[in-house]
């Protein structure tokens, strides 16, 4: 019986790349996620989660400065 590797899911990247913003995650995990991803989700993913931190700094700083 041959067993199928898992599929590259968009949800895997989204964690992993979550893990990679906090600085967290074992050696394991990245060599998991390395047969497991697909470098264009992490591309999308990644630039997706900058996008959403650098906004919620800003609106962070707008709300600071309008109390």
């Amino acid at each position: 019986m041959a067993v199928t590797p898992p599929k590259k899911s968009l949800w895997r990247t989204a964690k992993a790349v979550a893990w990679s913003f906090v600085g967290l995650g074992g050696r394991g995990a990245y060599d998991e996620d390395r047969k497991n991803i697909s470098p264009i989700h992490i591309i999308v993913v990644g630039l997706i989660g900058v996008f959403l931190f650098v906004a919620a700094l800003v609106l962070l700083v707008n709300w600071m400065v309008a109390r």
